[in-house]
């Protein structure tokens, strides 16, 4: 079962999350690998769409929001976009655009930051958003980041003010993550949409935080994919006091509908619809997250241009 586990350091302004993402990552890449027009992905793409997955769990469940988070990896190598999307019930979904050939090995760098562009964009975008109400996104570069997790790291502390610790890994089995926070003395991230006001009381609780995070950076990759949350934890910090909360459950889940890809279609007009028609005999429209195929022919695209009320009414049964 995919689990999110959060637990605090008694007494301590420290707090951690570990997430193990198993039945839920393995869906992501079963479905990925079943599209017969793409295939499965590279094993350094799947690797980084895991550790992308992981880090937006771990960051959805530690801030109160109604909505969906979205990490999202950007540049000019052959990984064009890695998109990673959690909704605040843990429901999940991941892809990437992938135009080049990315061979064995291949780093962050490699696929996403090849000549110095790579970004990372991190959004919120709330359930309830009024028309025209823009989505809370920050942005950081993958300049100097070897990988996902420095680069998130990095993020939270210049963008969020808060000293993060993150430890990822990801095989074709399990993707997961590990996250210790420095709470700050007032306020909260800006993830939250609050505004940080840190003031460490000079260096309170520093000692502290230092010597947990030293401990969490000492877990291994494969200690991560193959240990259980309770060995993880008691292996890092058995002589800590950790208070830890019932564990919250992460599924598979897409939001694509044949209603959302029929507004897709309207929104491109008649004329643009029409000629998709006649050039292939339908429009096909195919979920990138997860592999469902979405197909109008001419009565389908015919009827979404015609006002309802002009529409013939369906026959009704033989009485």
């Amino acid at each position: 079962m995919s689990e999110l586990h959060k637990f605090i350091f008694d007494g301590l302004p420290v707090r951690g999350q570990l997430v193990r993402l198993t039945d839920a990552w393995r869906q992501v890449l079963a479905r990925r690998a079943a599209n017969t027009q793409t295939g499965p992905w590279p094993q350094p793409v799947a690797a980084l769409l895991g550790e992308m997955t992981a880090a937006a769990a771990l960051m959805q469940a530690g801030i109160k929001f109604d909505g969906a988070l979205v990490l999202q990896m950007m540049g000019d190598g052959p990984v064009k976009l890695a998109v990673a999307e959690v909704q605040s019930d843990l429901r999940l979904r991941a892809t990437a655009t992938v135009a080049g050939e990315v061979p064995p090995g291949a780093t962050l760098a490699d696929m996403v930051n090849a000549h110095g562009k790579g970004r990372c964009a991190i959004t919120l975008d709330a359930r309830g958003r009024l028309p025209g109400q823009p989505p809370y996104q920050g942005v950081v570069s993958l300049a100097d980041a070897p990988d996902v997790a420095t680069a998130l790291a990095h993020y939270m502390r210049q963008s969020e003010q808060l000293d993060t610790t993150l430890v990822l890994a990801a095989d074709e089995h399990v993707a997961a993550g590990l996250l210790i926070q420095r709470l700050p003395v007032q306020g909260q991230g800006n993830l939250s949409q609050s505004h940080v006001a840190r003031e460490d009381a000079g260096d309170a609780g520093g000692d502290d935080w230092r010597r947990i995070s030293l401990l969490a950076q000492s877990l291994q990759r494969q200690e991560l994919l193959s240990l259980s949350a309770d060995e993880i934890l008691h292996r890092l910090f058995w002589q800590e006091r950790v208070l830890r909360f019932e564990p919250q459950t992460a599924r598979f889940a897409c939001s694509c509908s044949r209603e959302r890809v029929a507004a897709m279609i309207a929104g491109l007009g008649r004329h643009e619809a029409e000629d998709i028609l006649r050039e292939q005999g339908r429009i096909e429209v195919g979920c990138d997250f997860c592999g469902q195929q979405y197909r109008f022919d001419a009565v389908d695209v015919a009827r979404l241009f015609t006002p309802p009320a002009q529409q013939p009414q369906a026959p009704q049964g033989l009485q």
